[in-house]
């Protein structure tokens, strides 16, 4: 049983003022919960060194992947094969930022992989900002959490330049190149989200514009925004699946403006490799003894307990508990169904007294460097609840 504090919520109104629009659910219900998960800094730091480990993990496999022409497998479409390759081979594509989601860790049981958010994760400026403005509005101690993201990002922001080497050193290596960020019209959280980003890469030390999707120009020279300014780097909050299935010619001409080394698109195209649930059966093979991993198959799973997954599915949709003989024990309807299916060992997730289920979401940018958890039933969707931390 996982341990809760109770804290007074912010105001709606604050809330606004700092951006976070999306505090309440269709439903009428907060987004937010008035409650925090009493972490242990024993227990953080377990999330810390799990993270780190899978990412490398997650390296090893993407790697192995290619070298194996194993796209096919992960439901990687075709016309991005080429572009992943690219982003592959050159370090100047750098992966920004993803969410490990976890259960575990926090109940005494081992931290296991769900999944890896690697593309275009949710959850951020609650995980960042809001959580931290929680503890200060309650009189906490702000640095009481696992929480450093956005020094974190902004370091990884300088890392586009420097790359392995110390992102201090960014001053000398810039030369004045611009990053554009971009989101979906009309998507607020989207938007905010983007605005947050690109307020990181301005305190890094970028020269930044922002962009609505349907307002940013391609050819085969670069990527430009409405008034035709060139950008070198484009943070698009778009998911690269959707852009080979929905965009088929912007898919092509993207790899035409990496080819051409005219812009660098972030996350980069391999990021679609660790975002495919794909990649769990492919950890699974490479790394049997793993403590973090659940077995996982393309084929259910007999005798065990699973969970049936799409490998690009979001938010819970058309996923589906198995039990050991392969009867449905609970289902999510979606529109990702023509993905194909991955079957994941089951294991709960830690609750609370009521019975509600808790998943940790741990950022990466580099290092791992911020938690905050999802709340809700045994499946997980768009209308958990965000529930932040503190450090006891």
């Amino acid at each position: 049983m996982i341990s809760l504090q109770t804290i007074n919520p912010i105001n709606d109104s604050i809330l606004e003022e700092i951006g976070f629009a999306w505090h309440t659910d269709s439903d009428e219900s907060k987004y937010v919960a008035d409650e925090l998960v009493i972490v242990s800094d024993h227990e953080a730091e377990a999330y810390y060194e799990c993270v780190n480990e899978l990412y490398d993990m997650y390296a090893t496999a993407a790697q192995h992947v290619i070298d194996n022409n194993l796209f096919f497998e992960l439901g990687i479409p075709f016309n991005l094969i080429e572009a992943i390759k690219k982003s592959w081979d050159n370090d100047v594509h750098w992966h920004l930022y993803g969410r490990f989601d976890l259960a575990g860790g926090i109940d005494g049981k081992p931290i296991k992989l769900i999944e890896f958010n690697a593309d275009t994760p949710t959850s951020l400026f609650e995980t960042a900002i809001l959580q931290w403005a929680i503890l200060k509005h309650n009189n906490m101690d702000e640095e009481r959490q696992f929480n450093n993201i956005y020094e974190a990002f902004s370091e990884n922001f300088r890392r586009l330049v420097t790359l392995f080497d110390d992102p201090s050193e960014f001053e000398k290596h810039y030369d004045g190149w611009k990053i554009l960020f971009s989101s979906v019209s009309g998507n607020t959280e989207e938007e905010q989200t983007v605005r947050l980003l690109q307020q990181m890469a301005i305190d890094a030390g970028f020269e930044t514009g922002f962009e609505p999707l349907g307002g940013v120009k391609f050819d085969e020279e670069g990527i430009y925004d409405s008034n035709n300014i060139p950008y070198e780097y484009w943070f698009k909050l778009f998911p690269w699946e959707d852009i080979a299935i929905d965009e088929n010619e912007l898919a092509v001409l993207l790899t035409t403006i990496m080819n051409n080394q005219k812009a660098i698109i972030l996350n980069p195209a391999y990021t679609l490799l660790f975002q495919s649930k794909g990649m769990l059966k492919i950890l699974c093979d490479l790394f049997p003894e793993s403590p973090y991993l659940l077995k996982t198959s393309y084929e259910p799973l007999q005798g065990l307990q699973c969970v049936e997954k799409r490998m690009f599915g979001r938010e819970g949709s058309n996923v589906k508990i198995l039990d050991a003989s392969g009867n449905v024990l609970e289902a999510n309807d979606g529109p990702y169904g023509n993905f194909k299916p991955i079957y994941q060992e089951y294991v709960e997730f830690p609750k609370d007294i009521k019975g509600n289920s808790y998943q940790a979401g741990v950022f990466f940018a580099y290092e791992a460097c911020g938690l905050g958890f999802r709340r809700g039933g045994k499946i997980l969707n768009n209308m958990s609840k965000f529930v932040g931390h503190v450090l006891r």
